[in-house]
């Protein structure tokens, strides 16, 4: 059995901590500038809090990280001046470039570092949602979620191969939505959206309700998703290809994030005002 340290048990990391008690691990957290909310989650599923990140290194002999974007370097920092020495798997949605830079800064410091990119909702079903891993330690890694729901799979021991799959996917998906929200936007404020609608579905049949329902569900995310589109961004400029496709869609996004923690998903007309600045 291991001691696994998860950071931070939020509605994906809190799935992927369930996994790992599935397997019959213990798992530890520290609730030191946590929410409410997510201190009642922990507690729901009997986290073990170790009060600081300080004792969750010294107690832990695994580590698994699933945080912003922005926040995965800081993290990692902290971790490091904890002297930790176990197994570190980052398994936030951060550009290849970032991960190698992380694992780079663990490997100096004698800790055992895996790339992840998580693809899918929160890993409540089988078959549903997967984590891709890289790097020397990631069958170590992949064992610890061994009796599932979160399906795993090694995508060879360079640090930065999962990430660069997770940015890759991500980019069609949450980037396409991006597009169809700006899209319907512009064509609502130069009055062509019926038009632009009845086109589409001479084209293609069901695609306007799904547009619809990907643009209107999409805000109680978009808060999210704005560092993820920057990762992105990065990544394709990383491999030589221009950046600002996504670089755009994290404005969109940004644009929705006043949606987030709202009641009810938002009317379609309500979001694609939001979207217009003059």
């Amino acid at each position: 059995m291991h001691k696994i340290g998860i950071l931070h048990p939020g509605q994906m990391g809190i799935s992927v901590a369930a996994t790992a008690q599935n397997s019959d691990h213990a798992i530890y957290w520290t609730s030191d500038g946590r929410s409410d909310q997510t201190c009642s989650r922990a507690e729901e599923f009997n986290l073990i809090d170790t009060g600081s990140l300080e004792s969750l290194c010294d107690t832990c002999d695994a580590i698994v990280v699933v945080c912003p974007p922005h926040a995965a370097e800081g993290l990692a920092d902290r971790v490091i001046a904890c002297s930790y020495r176990g197994l570190y798997l980052d398994a936030n949605a951060i550009s290849p470039q970032r991960a190698q830079r992380i694992g780079d800064a663990m490997l100096s410091a004698g800790i055992t570092f895996v790339d992840g990119g998580i693809i899918g909702g929160p890993a409540w079903e089988p078959g549903r949602t997967w984590l891709y891993l890289s790097g020397e330690g990631a069958e170590e890694a992949a064992d610890l979620f061994a009796s599932g729901p979160l399906e795993t799979a090694v995508v060879g021991k360079d640090i930065g191969k999962a990430s660069a799959l997770k940015m890759c996917y991500a980019a069609y998906t949450k980037g396409s939505t991006a597009l169809l929200s700006a899209i319907l936007a512009t064509a609502e404020e130069l009055g062509v959206r019926g038009d632009l609608e009845g086109q589409w579905s001479r084209d293609w049949d069901g695609f306007v309700e799904q547009t619809r329902n990907r643009v209107r569900r999409v805000t109680a995310k978009a808060w999210r998703f704005t560092g993820e589109m920057d990762e992105i961004s990065a990544t394709f400029e990383g491999a030589g290809l221009p950046g600002g496709f996504h670089a755009a869609a994290g404005e969109i996004y940004l644009r929705m994030t006043g949606f987030k923690d709202a009641d009810s998903v938002p009317e379609l007309e309500n979001v694609l005002k939001t979207l217009v600045r003059k």
